[in-house]
């Protein structure tokens, strides 16, 4: 089978990047082609044959391009001009799209279907039902879901893109247009890697009857039980909308209880300022995987409604139990009292309280340890079988039409 996938960034940048690398990798070694179409980058590590990516394009420089901007976010004739050269060289049986809003645009869409090609989107964030795809105000960090059924006047009225009145005007154009044109009813499947996600994405009805609940994959083995070493771990990046300030508040609240923190991000300094944090910085395979499995237990402090969040998977997977914010898909995921803690997303008195008992009852934090190892989630082949499944249900769809 030959598989085209779809994404704005084809270098490291986030979790749909980590998530397409994989499921890429993993449906190469099941014999299966497969070629990548986005933006072009001095990192890209993924391409095609046609060798053929959009120019770089950054939403978040705050300088929205004087006069093409504007247009090329809403509709991109070039991504349409691109991704039509990889069509018809590489042919690809079916595409599945990621990440595309904004950068390659719906556009995109258009030319798939001309020429008759069955579309599958994973859906990592909420950007059909909410133009800022975090359901988060900027400005006072209120979890929202005005937007729901196309009232996306919201978005401009609360300035949710960024804070900035024009590019939440271009967001809310962008939503309201495609979801007037009923453009997203031309992909055959919505692969939701959470229960939440999918009841969000079932508020508009052209996506209901589309969506199937699939959730993320671990792709590596569980460790062998390590000795637990005394710290407590928060990895990810260093920001806002992850809760990060509400959990210095608690760091710093319990100066005698030693925390690790693995990630950067605009809070960095904040982080660094304080004695019982010690900054490991960014870390990827064998390291993060040490630094997770050894630690007591670690935190997930999100305050946005976060999806699949492959940081509670990993933890648990490899024995960590996890004090985790009860928003989201989040409590999909994790066993409230059996392998970890939920709180209530940004209140810190709760948090720093889960915190304290917690560290202090080692009895329960090695039960609770014992407990993770007991939580199954999809391998990455088990995963790619299922997705295939997909595939080739969407390819005899289509096929009779």
């Amino acid at each position: 089978m030959k598989v085209l996938i779809v994404n704005k960034f084809l270098h490291p940048n986030g979790g749909s990047e980590t998530y397409i690398f994989k499921l890429g990798k993993e449906l190469k070694r099941l014999g299966h082609e497969v070629e990548y179409f986005g933006m072009e980058h001095s990192n890209r590590v993924v391409g095609n044959s046609a060798e053929s990516y959009t120019s770089p394009m950054d939403f978040h420089t705050g300088k929205l391009q004087k006069v093409i901007y504007p247009f090329k976010i809403i509709y991109s004739f070039e991504a349409r001009k691109k991704i039509r050269k990889v069509l018809e060289q590489f042919k690809p049986d079916v595409v599945h799209l990621n990440n595309f809003n904004f950068q390659l645009t719906p556009s995109i869409i258009y030319e798939i279907k001309r020429q008759g090609i069955p579309m599958v989107y994973t859906a990592h964030d909420y950007q059909w039902v909410c133009p800022n795809h975090l359901m988060l105000i900027p400005e006072n960090r209120e979890k929202c879901f005005r937007c729901e059924g196309g009232k996306f006047g919201q978005c401009i009225k609360h300035k949710c893109i960024h804070n900035s009145g024009a590019k939440s005007i271009l967001g809310a154009m962008e939503a309201k247009l495609y979801h007037l044109l009923g453009t997203y009813q031309m992909i055959d499947r919505i692969i939701c890697p959470s229960q939440f996600m999918m009841n969000k994405l079932r508020t508009n009805p052209i996506l209901g009857n589309k969506c199937i609940l699939l959730y993320n994959f671990i792709d590596d083995e569980a460790c062998q039980a390590i000795p637990k070493e005394n710290y407590i771990l928060y990895f990810g990046r260093f920001s806002e909308e992850k809760g990060v300030e509400t959990l210095l508040k608690v760091c710093r609240n319990l100066p005698q209880i030693q925390f690790v923190f693995a990630g950067s991000g605009p809070l960095k300094n904040q982080v660094e300022e304080l004695k019982n944090i010690s900054n490991k910085g960014f870390l990827k395979g064998e390291e993060l995987k040490q630094m997770i499995a050894k630690a007591r237990f670690s935190v997930f402090t999100s305050e946005w409604y976060e999806n699949c969040p492959f940081s509670v998977m990993e933890s648990q997977k490899y024995g960590t139990p996890v004090i985790a914010a009860d928003i989201g898909g989040v409590p999909e995921l994790l066993q409230d009292r059996v392998t970890g803690e939920l709180f209530e997303p940004g209140n810190a008195e709760q948090l720093e309280e889960k915190i304290r008992r917690l560290w202090e009852n080692e009895e329960l934090c090695e039960q609770y340890s014992q407990n993770c190892r007991n939580v199954k989630f999809d391998s990455v082949e088990e995963y790619c079988r299922k997705m295939l499944e997909i595939y080739e249900n969407v390819m005899h769809n289509s096929l009779k039409l």
